[in-house]
């Protein structure tokens, strides 16, 4: 089993949508916060922030989600992530979103290595690449 991080969220009423559920807009927020923890946990000298520090980044490139039931104001809800798929340049990164025992939402994303300073997607660094992997097998 693929080694997971697990990043827990309370509904603030500021997340509502006009509906007085979480908006589709807040769950890829909380699926950003909690796989920037992951990467940083897999990853401790890898800085989102600064990116031109190493000249070294990540763009979120592509998202999927499968919303499965509403998520209401000051609900706790666990956001499951763990590694999938690695490429040369590119990787997939799960997520599950839970309240409890109910299923809110599932999804991936895509996430594309890139050299700030030639301005273009390049190959993953080696030592991140390995990390990946061992984290995708664990």
């Amino acid at each position: 089993m693929a080694r997971e991080h697990v990043h827990v969220e309370r509904v603030r009423f500021g997340d509502l949508d006009a509906m007085r559920h979480l908006n589709n807009v807040v769950f890829l927020r909380y699926f950003e916060t909690a796989r920037i923890a992951f990467l940083r946990e897999l990853l401790p000298s890898h800085d989102p922030s600064d990116p031109e520090g190493d000249a070294f980044g990540v763009i979120f490139a592509e998202c999927h989600i499968n919303y499965r039931s509403p998520v209401h104001f000051d609900e706790e809800l666990a956001v499951r992530c763990t590694v999938g798929e690695v490429r040369r340049s590119a990787f997939q990164v799960a997520f599950e979103m839970r309240v409890g025992d109910r299923l809110a939402a599932e999804g991936y994303g895509w996430l594309v290595s890139f050299d700030y300073v030639t301005q273009k997607p390049a190959a993953l660094p080696e030592d991140f690449r390995a990390v990946l992997e061992e984290a995708a097998a664990a």
